[in-house]
């Protein structure tokens, strides 16, 4: 007789879980600096990238073009981003941190870290790095081929997300 074990949980649905529950972790840090972890999220994106469009920020924080002309609007207020216009197109606005946007990042970053160390708390410290690795790996399988990969300043598939929540 054989014994009915249920199914393992999907990668996707564990993936999700660690996605639901880092989020959480970065909510609960980035309230007290009156964020939320996606408007976190954009900051560190253009602290990696300063100079980009509304438009690539949205698909490089995993947001609706709509919702981060929202949180543009948000953190422009508050003085966190600025909006120029571009050097080399004078037509494009561009994003980038202000200093107090930096400063924003620079007092949430050790919090951040002791969440991520968290997250890692029960690897083998010689995990992490490979984790890193796959998880890098597992993006690029997946190419950018995602309901906000489609860029509108071109005809092309716009560039893999490159940031780092840190």
């Amino acid at each position: 007789m054989t014994e009915n074990r249920p199914e393992p949980p999907t990668l996707l649905y564990l993936i999700k879980q660690v996605e639901l529950a880092s989020r959480a972790g970065l909510d609960e840090l980035t309230r007290p600096a009156g964020l939320t972890a996606l408007q976190y999220t954009a900051l560190t994106v253009l602290e990696r990238h300063p100079g980009l469009t509304a438009a690539r920020l949205a698909r490089n924080s995993f947001v609706t073009a709509q919702s981060m002309a929202d949180m543009v609007t948000s953190l422009l207020r508050r003085g966190l981003i600025e909006r120029n216009r571009d050097p080399q197109d004078r037509r494009r606005l561009v994003l980038s941190l202000t200093d107090d946007g930096h400063r924003v990042l620079a007092d949430l970053r050790p919090d951040v870290a002791v969440l991520e160390a968290r997250m890692l708390v029960e690897l083998p410290a010689e995990s992490a790095d490979e984790l890193r690795e796959l998880l890098e790996a597992c993006r690029r399988g997946l190419g950018s081929r995602t309901t906000h990969a489609r860029s509108s300043d071109s005809s092309e598939w716009g560039p893999e997300p490159d940031h780092q929540v840190s």
